[in-house]
C-alpha cells in the first residue's frame, strides 16, 4: 500500500515538473514571436506605412 502511494506521488511530481517546463517554453516562444514582430515593424516601418496609405487611398476612391 505504501509503495503504491509513493509511486503515485512520484508520478504526480514528474507530471507537474513537465507541465511547468512546457508552459515556460511556450511563454518563451510567444516572447520571441512578439519580439520578431516588433523588430520587423521597426525595420519596415516606411514600407508598411506606404502600403497602408496606398490601400486606403484605393478604397476611398
Amino acid at each position: 500500500m505504501y509503495m503504491r502511494l509513493l509511486l503515485l506521488k512520484l508520478k504526480i511530481q514528474e507530471f507537474l515538473r513537465e507541465s511547468n517546463n512546457k508552459q515556460g517554453m511556450e511563454m518563451v516562444q510567444v516572447a520571441i514571436l512578439i519580439a520578431l514582430a516588433v523588430a520587423l515593424g521597426i525595420i519596415f516601418d516606411e514600407q508598411i506605412t506606404a502600403f497602408i496609405n496606398k490601400t486606403f487611398k484605393t478604397l476611398n476612391g
